[in-house]
């Protein structure tokens, strides 16, 4: 991608470490979880390769219909999966965008002095445009989410010390806990920003 290598490098620690959690969470006892979390994995790691600074590495002219094919597929499975639950239209629309991104990086002249991808192939603004809005959105919604909401709760009057709301989630494995895979899908929607903000 575009831009500095320092923010290209914490780009791509930040979406392979959500690729890993995401691997994680495949363990999940959890059918659903773990169909997701294959996914956002495939898009955690996919992140991370096309964000890597083209200072330090140029990739070689196939890896751009290789990243396009390989989401296009993405995009196909989200869509299908969409038919019978919604919340994968999310998942089709940010597969989208990285075939969208792999297809402008493709047609990118290719640099001269090989330290840099040329900027002549700069998108359709529009699009970028559409998918900025969209992302942005997702990401301010997806971050008061995250905002912690204070639920009073009784508590019978036996119950103290007992250990009955002894902590959130007591008893739900680290890897099926909902806020942090809304951390996750929350740092990918920040990465698609900063990958589209640098075409």
């Amino acid at each position: 991608m575009h831009g500095p290598a320092s923010p290209g490098w914490l780009l791509v620690a930040l979406c392979a470490a959500t690729g890993a959690y995401c691997l994680l969470r495949m363990r999940s006892a959890v059918e659903e979880q773990r169909r997701a979390a294959g996914g956002e994995a495939l898009m955690g790691f996919g992140m991370a390769a096309m964000a890597i600074p083209a200072a330090v590495f140029t990739p070689p002219a196939w890896a751009w219909p290789l990243y396009a094919g390989v989401f296009g597929a993405a995009a196909l499975r989200a869509l299908w999966a969409s038919r019978t639950r919604p919340h994968h239209l999310h998942h089709l629309v940010g597969a989208s965008a990285m075939v969208y991104m792999a297809a402008v990086m493709a047609g990118s002249p290719a640099p001269a002095s090989g330290h840099a991808h040329g900027h002549a192939g700069a998108g359709v603004p529009l699009l970028t445009g559409v998918l900025l809005l969209y992302f942005t959105g997702y990401v301010l919604v997806a971050g008061a989410r995250l905002l912690p909401v204070h639920v009073p709760v009784a508590v019978p009057a036996g119950a103290v010390g007992s250990g009955a709301g002894s902590g959130s989630g007591s008893g739900v494995a680290w890897g099926d806990r909902p806020e942090l895979a809304r951390a996750c899908r929350l740092s990918m929607g920040i990465g698609m920003l900063a990958m589209l903000l640098t075409m």
